[in-house]
């Protein structure tokens, strides 16, 4: 057996003009830049120290077409494929050229390094350190030009009536000269031969990738398609990435024109989740190591592969794709999410719910020929079911083979028995118990965002066309996320914080911030409630807007309230208005099951994912939050350690550190609300949701 590999050194000037040029590209073996830019600093420091920094790998394989060029210029045929080092050579080539890279939200971010030559010392750009003439704001200055870029930052220094003494000078002069000899350093790259067989080269990548990282299944499986079928593996990427832009900004990407794109205001699509519907419907399976242990087609005693099996597998797929990425079969999957009531992705408490339910309506629509009106509802009732049991919720896998399994027990062809099995499933786990019982019982939490049953009490308001708690405005506008956000309207509590802590004694923050408590309504009149009693107010507020009879009559139903409400004590108030919450989310789900109402799809078209109104780094700057405060969830039901470090990033259970509110977010699979939301600041004793602490420092 001839050699595998062969080590050969390279110096970073090499790599950074191989990426440049195009002879080294990345192929789509690999995932979006994720370093945060604190781990790109070190790397520059422990470089500029002399440290070693780990080896690059390439496979020696010239693949036009089956990679993409780092850079985007691509002077050359690509010579050489980045298999393990993807992080650290973008993070070179980025920080010296002063490029964007794409994160994982597909969204463009700088990584801009500074450099202070007197404590020869590296650090993240910040405005503070841009304004400081102490600093090189920019690193990428220098590798273009060390002598400018020097000459630049003296006469900086000396603009700021400071004098600079001949050792500092000198200091200066052999700083940047240590700096710009950072593209002297060698690196050790691992060459492996042109010759290997594809299928080595991509379990290499999933051995060195597994090591110390928590790789996913699907992982193995893109790894699997970018080797083998990588046309594919970028269909994939782009159906993720395209449905968090417009088509105008997708074109713009692309460099042609691009008509749709799947942007929704549901679900962000990953890579996975792509994966796992192509998996569901073209191998019938929902686990996904045992698809990928289907691709490999080796005999587990034996090790034997099966080539002809691989094809068969492989051919699976090939089917599958376009049929999860069809324009029509999205667009119209998500016609049926909004028939369910739902607006936007802060309704959405598990993206596997989605993801799996699109695979539900493919199942309808392609295999069993199921007419798209009636198969709108039936998904509909699917989407609302199995929120509000957490269908797919735990373990997702073993459920949705479950459901694989009972479907595939059809003939193809077969509308009249899928349409039988939806709706026979769905009143098993719907029975009268479940609404009497587990719904109200559901109800006893403290999080609205991440609450399943209190997002679809939220939808059923939207389906029963109500209005918002005494405001002749619709729910389903304040949920729009198609329409400019309207200042002031949020859920508000019925039995006022101030009043229970102050009057009735209250101390736990779980009790006080009850689901139960909350009613979608505005800023007007929860200043009209103040911090007074129900009895107190609610006289008022009927008074003043419920003259008609009719329509006082649908707030206490819609709404929940029980007759006498105001004058209820609070854990008799809670009780009654969860049974009430649950015959209200009942009768709209019937509503659901017997007419097809769905939402116009303008909203498809809404943002989606969109970046945070207020940063972590406007938190910082305004000295809303201070290195080493402590933060919370808003849910007190989760539990998690996460600090501000003094580099300005949040860092969880002491291992994972990120940039922004929402990447810390999404490490804990939050996508349905925006870090901003999720996040609370511990402080006198107690945790304020940030939103609160930024609108009272804005007020």
């Amino acid at each position: 057996m001839g050699a595998i590999f062969k080590p050969t050194p390279w110096d970073v000037d090499q790599l950074v003009s191989g990426v440049t040029k195009g002879s080294i590209r990345l192929p789509d073996l690999q995932r979006p830049f994720v370093w945060p830019a604190t781990k790109v600093r070190d790397l520059f420091d422990s470089m500029y120290r002399g440290y070693p920094v780990g080896e690059l790998m390439f496979w020696d394989v010239t693949a036009n077409g089956e990679t993409r060029a780092i850079s985007g210029l691509g002077e050359v045929d690509a010579a050489h494929q980045i298999v393990d080092g993807q992080q650290r050579l973008t993070s070179l080539y980025a920080a010296m050229k002063g490029l964007k890279v794409r994160d994982e939200a597909y969204q463009e971010k700088s990584i801009t390094i500074s450099f202070n030559p007197f404590a020869e010392k590296f650090d993240v750009r910040t405005p503070v350190l841009a304004r400081s003439v102490s600093w090189v704001e920019d690193i990428s200055t220098v590798f273009e030009s060390p002598i400018k870029a020097r000459r630049a930052f003296i006469s900086r220094y000396h603009s700021s009536d400071q004098e600079l003494t001949e050792e500092q000078e000198l200091v200066i002069e052999e700083a940047f000269s240590r700096l710009d000899a950072l593209k002297l350093y060698k690196f050790q790259v691992v060459h492996i031969q042109s010759n290997v067989e594809k299928r080595t080269v991509a379990d290499i990548f999933v051995r060195i990738n597994s090591e110390g990282v928590s790789l996913k299944a699907y992982d193995y499986i893109l790894t699997w398609l970018s080797v083998f079928w990588p046309d594919g593996r970028e269909d994939i990427e782009n159906f993720a990435h395209n449905s968090r832009v417009t088509p105008d900004r997708a074109s713009e990407i692309a460099g042609r024109r691009i008509n749709w794109t799947p942007k929704n205001p549901f679900l962000p699509v990953e890579t996975g989740h792509v994966v796992r519907a192509m998996v569901a419907v073209g191998q019938n399976r929902a686990k996904l190591l045992d698809a990928y242990a289907a691709l490999q087609a080796k005999d587990r005693i034996s090790g034997v592969v099966d080539a002809d099996r691989q094809v068969r597998e492989l051919n699976l797929l090939q089917k599958a794709l376009p049929i999860v990425t069809d324009r029509v079969n999205w667009t119209e999957f998500i016609r049926a999410v909004q028939t369910a009531g739902f607006r936007s992705s802060k309704g959405i408490t598990s993206n596997m719910n989605l993801v799996y339910s699109y695979v539900v309506f493919l199942l309808g629509r392609t295999r069993y020929g199921v007419d798209l009106q009636r198969l709108r509802t039936l998904v509909a009732r699917w989407v609302f079911m199995s929120q509000v049991t957490s269908r797919y919720t735990g373990s997702s896998e073993s459920q949705l083979q479950k459901d694989l399994d009972m479907f595939g027990s059809l003939a193809d062809g077969d509308a009249h028995g899928f349409d039988r099995l939806v709706d026979q499933t769905i009143r098993t786990a719907l029975t009268d118990d479940y609404w009497r019982f587990n719904v109200p019982q559901l109800l006893v939490t403290s999080s609205t965002a991440l609450s399943p049953v209190y997002q679809c009490y939220l939808a059923a308001l939207n389906i029963l066309d109500a209005d918002m708690f005494m405001l002749g405005m619709k729910v389903r506008d304040w949920m729009d996320p198609a329409l400019p956000a309207v200042k002031g309207l949020e859920g508000h509590h019925l039995f006022p914080r101030a009043y229970q802590q102050n009057v009735l004694g209250a101390t736990d923050t779980k009790r006080i911030n009850q689901v139960a408590n909350f009613a979608p309504t505005d800023w007007d009149t929860n200043i009209a409630i103040s911090d007074r009693p129900p009895a107190s107010y609610w006289p008022e507020l009927v008074a003043e807007r419920g003259s008609d009879s009719a329509w006082l009559a649908k707030q206490h139903y819609w709404h929940a309230l029980p007759e006498g409400w105001e004058h209820m004590e609070y854990d008799e108030f809670l009780e009654t208005r969860r049974q009430r919450i649950s015959t209200v989310i009942h009768d709209a789900f019937a509503l659901l099951s017997g007419t097809d109402a769905h939402l116009p799809l303008e909203t498809v078209a809404a943002e989606v994912n969109a970046p945070e109104m207020v940063s972590l780094a406007d938190l910082l700057e305004t000295g809303i939050l201070k290195p080493g405060d402590l933060l919370d969830p808003v849910d007190p039901d989760w539990q998690v350690d996460a600090v501000v470090s003094e580099d300005g990033t949040i860092v969880i259970d002491g291992l994972h550190e990120f940039d922004t509110l929402d990447d810390a977010a999404r490490h804990l699979e939050v996508t349905n609300i925006s870090g901003l939301e999720f996040w609370a600041l511990e402080r006198d004793g107690g945790v304020a949701p940030l939103t609160e602490v930024v609108a009272e420092h804005a007020a």
